[in-house]
């Protein structure tokens, strides 16, 4: 039995990968191995490299966040080629894929998604699709998000995710294997295209994560035996977003890129605390 080990420092940097065509790429998400997003995603890692791993959910995880089974065993199932499910979460498939699918050449780039709808503001603390990004990151892996904004009502311009991340990503990739600071291993990148037509985004921006106005869609219902469930609807109401914001700028048609951070300490308050706690 072989031990399963987490973590990355947090001072350190990624090894960005210099040539994207020999780059070995993971592609995973949370809507399921059969969803149309990571159909695209794995087209789109094609573009990237020839070196590409698919390892997703057997079903749709959706909002299961950065959670991980523990109280029964895990199976993996193969498919054709380098494309293998997990019957788990996102967190699930990555910890496999890194560990036992790929253990004896590790991916160097994660690339999660594309999925179906947007995840801004808080939707990042709930959704499946970051938290695959940000356990390849605990793993040391450097990784990106991707989601398709979804208009209500809408059928999803899948053509616009499909056509803007070759680009997006070949750019954010470019810039942090410049960067003095290179990309810190406790960074994953979230990037959520608007919901506009290829042709009309209105380009690439780097975005702060804004907040949706909490709403109150909570039904409750009755079953069959008359016992009262209750089903949570859409829990926010939108409203105007501060500019510069992941919201704002995606309603502005543009693509966003939103460096997320995994230390959640709040260093300022730490400081203040350590000066009145004995």
């Amino acid at each position: 039995m072989s031990k399963v080990t987490r973590g990355a420092p947090l001072d350190a940097t990624f090894a960005v990968p210099a040539d994207l065509s020999k780059a070995r790429i993971l592609v995973t998400n949370d809507d399921g191995y059969q969803s149309t997003g990571i159909k695209i995603l794995e087209k789109v890692a094609r573009t990237l490299s020839k070196d590409v791993w698919v390892v997703a959910p057997e079903t749709e995880q959706s909002a299961v966040a950065h959670s991980l089974t523990v109280r029964r065993p895990l199976r993996i199932r193969k498919l054709r080629g380098n494309r293998f499910v997990v019957d788990g979460t996102p967190t699930d498939a990555v910890m496999l894929a890194v560990h036992h699918i790929m253990k004896d050449r590790r991916p160097t780039l994660c690339l999660s998604g594309i999925n179906r709808g947007a995840n801004l503001g808080e939707d990042i603390t709930y959704s499946g699709t970051v938290a695959a990004a940000m356990e390849a990151t605990l793993l040391g892996v450097p990784a990106i998000a991707l989601s398709q904004v979804i208009g209500p009502g809408q059928p999803a311009k899948w053509s616009t995710a499909e056509e803007h991340a070759p680009r997006v990503i070949r750019q954010v990739m470019k810039v942090l294997g410049k960067e003095k600071d290179g990309w810190p291993k406790n960074i994953l990148l979230n990037i959520n295209f608007p919901d506009v037509a290829s042709a009309s985004v209105k380009g690439v921006v780097a975005a702060g994560a804004g907040r949706h106005k909490i709403g109150d869609d909570l039904h409750e219902n009755l079953d069959p035996r008359g016992v009262p469930y209750y089903w949570i609807g859409s829990m926010r109401q939108e409203s105007p977003a501060p500019r510069g914001t992941d919201i704002a700028e995606v309603r502005a048609g543009r693509i966003t890129v939103t460096p997320l951070y995994l230390d959640l300490t709040h260093q300022a308050l730490l400081k203040r605390l350590k000066t009145v706690l004995r």
